[in-house]
């Protein structure tokens, strides 16, 4: 008996605040604390949003350039002649200072748009590691001094490197 009149107060309830939306906020009839929120009062888009400016602008930002394109798709292609492999020397120009910074590839991570390289050097014997996204705007060109010694490296990642200066200078000189 009890479970019907909660049954019919609730159908009730849900049929009066369908009905009345733009009606003020109304306790809740089993607690005086609790009250109806009333629906959320949304702001209209923007001119530019409401034109589609905002997702073209978003696009443009986050989509690679036709120059950027055909550098990754040379460089990350795992079917490209010309991919990058690990062990090799790169010279990357980016827009920031430094503006550019030459050294051994420890890493390559193929995520399309998110792809990163990771580039070691010592410089002024410390060792130093960058991480570059490719697809960044300040990012301007990746080149290969010099490819892998003996076509290849064995291993896919070659993080031993940064606790061995031995082998890291030994692969910069091609003897590796």
């Amino acid at each position: 008996m009890f479970s019907n009149i909660c049954r019919r107060s609730v159908r009730s309830m849900a049929t009066k605040a369908a009905s009345t939306a733009n009606a003020p906020a109304v306790s809740y009839p089993f607690s005086k604390t609790a009250l109806v929120i009333p629906p959320q009062q949304y702001a209209s888009a923007t001119p530019s949003l409401a034109k589609g400016k905002g997702l073209m602008d978003h696009l443009r930002r986050s989509l690679y350039t036709p120059e950027k394109y055909a550098m990754m798709r040379a460089l990350f292609s795992r079917k490209s002649p010309t991919q990058l492999r690990v062990g090799s020397i790169l010279s990357i120009t980016s827009e920031q200072a430094p503006t550019t910074f030459t050294g051994i590839l420890l890493a390559i991570r193929r995520r399309g748009p998110d792809s990163s390289i990771r580039v070691r050097n010592i410089l002024q014997r410390t060792g130093t590691e960058m991480q570059f996204f490719p697809n960044s705007p300040h990012l301007k060109e990746i080149k290969v001094l010099r490819p892998p010694p003996k076509g290849r490296m064995r291993r896919a990642k070659l993080f031993y490197l940064r606790d061995s200066p031995e082998k890291m200078g030994m692969i910069a000189g091609g003897r590796g």
